[in-house]
């Protein structure tokens, strides 16, 4: 087996696809330190600055003292907690739905909500660039899987006319899309959906803290509240937290309590994180000057970005992705601009599709102009260097 492994290893290092993991060293912000090196942080899913605020830090700290650090079990044994069901009730207010329920992470909540809620005698259409989380949790479903073309809703329509016979009918999608940065045309799905008797599910991850009045989401952007079934999110982005959920009708809920096995089977949250995450949410809800500053740099970033000669993918977010294609050059690419100081990922396949290797570049609210303006003259010069621009 490990000849095997070893084979596989060095393939993936001749494509250019071979993945090693960086320490970062200290708390997590516009800045970073990995390995003794200070670089500007351009890469990360912190949008509004909250991972490292100190509201947060002391809401955490408060809660260890009168909680403990560890929730014991699962909460169905005995780790419900007073902070859980606190966190929830914010989600419940702040989503404008009648109940929501905490997951430990996303990928959890995705996987445990759509594998106990459809089954082999169910479909499923899906967007081909929707997150693995979604992809796994149809998967784990059994349902019949169907995948419409990115963000085509004639697409969508001609597989709905194509298939029937099924119990369940459900569309899933991202709402912004984590490697594109683009925005899921929303209002045009839940059309299709009520047209042909759909259930719609929404990933909210990269959209709240980001957009919406209130800043809980592309749904609430939109004004789609009432006509979206169930709405799931992460509380690790804009939140600055830990942890995920999902919202919708009490009924929804108290399925999901019963069925999700990703939920059932799994120890709580620490209450502390509980705790951080509702100072997030009220943070979100109570300075949305950060959400207008987040939008500000974003703006200037990619018309600039755009203005060098990047193709910048039609991003419609705080994530910017430039397109490269060739995954040993956004490699190159990357390490460059390590090397002078910023930190960007390269993203390759099987991550993103094939030929489509790209930096991906995230906006937050706490960069500065001149944070951004250094940026763009490392990505100027580097992009000439490798004739990309």
């Amino acid at each position: 087996m490990q000849d095997t492994l070893l084979k596989e290893i060095q393939d993936l290092e001749q494509k250019g696809l071979r993945r090693r993991l960086r320490k970062v060293e200290g708390s997590q912000g516009r800045r970073l330190t990995i390995d003794g090196k200070e670089l500007l942080n351009l890469c990360s899913n912190n949008y509004l600055g909250l991972a490292d605020d100190p509201r947060l830090k002391r809401a955490m700290i408060a809660c260890i003292e009168k909680d403990g650090v560890g929730s014991g079990a699962s909460r169905l044994v005995c780790g419900n907690m007073s902070m859980h069901e606190a966190l929830e009730k914010k989600l419940e207010e702040f989503k404008g739905t009648e109940a929501a329920l905490v997951f430990s992470t996303g990928y959890m909540a995705n996987v445990g909500a759509i594998s106990s809620l459809l089954s082999r005698e169910d479909v499923i259409f899906a967007d081909k660039l929707n997150h693995a989380s979604i992809i796994d949790g149809i998967l784990l479903s059994g349902a019949e899987f169907k995948r419409y073309a990115h963000n085509d809703m004639n697409s969508l329509e001609e597989s709905l006319k194509k298939t029937e016979g099924f119990k369940k009918r459900a569309i899933i999608t991202d709402s912004v899309f984590s490697m594109d940065g683009d925005c899921a045309p929303l209002k045009e799905i839940v059309h299709l959906a009520q047209k042909y008797d759909c259930t719609v599910m929404v990933d909210e991850a990269h959209a709240i803290g980001v957009f919406g009045k209130k800043g809980c989401g592309l749904v609430e952007h939109l004004g789609l509240e009432n006509k979206i079934d169930i709405q799931m999110g992460t509380l690790s982005k804009a939140a600055g937290s830990f942890g995920a959920y999902v919202c919708g009708k009490k009924i929804l809920i108290d399925f999901l309590i019963n069925k999700a096995r990703s939920f059932i089977y799994t120890t709580a949250l620490p209450p502390a994180v509980c705790a951080a995450s509702l100072e997030a949410l009220k943070i979100i809800e109570g300075e949305p000057q950060r959400r207008k500053q987040l939008w500000e740099n974003t703006k200037y970033f990619k018309v600039e970005l755009e203005r060098l000669g990047f193709d910048t993918m039609n991003s419609k977010s705080p994530i910017i992705p430039l397109l490269i294609k060739d995954s040993k050059l956004a490699v190159d690419f990357s390490k460059e601009l390590f090397d002078k100081g910023i930190l960007v990922q390269a993203i390759r396949p099987p991550t993103v599709p094939a030929n489509t290797a790209r930096l991906r570049v995230t906006v937050m609210a706490t960069h500065t102009r001149e944070d951004l303006d250094f940026t763009l003259k490392k990505f100027s010069a580097v992009g000439k260097k490798i004739c990309l621009i």
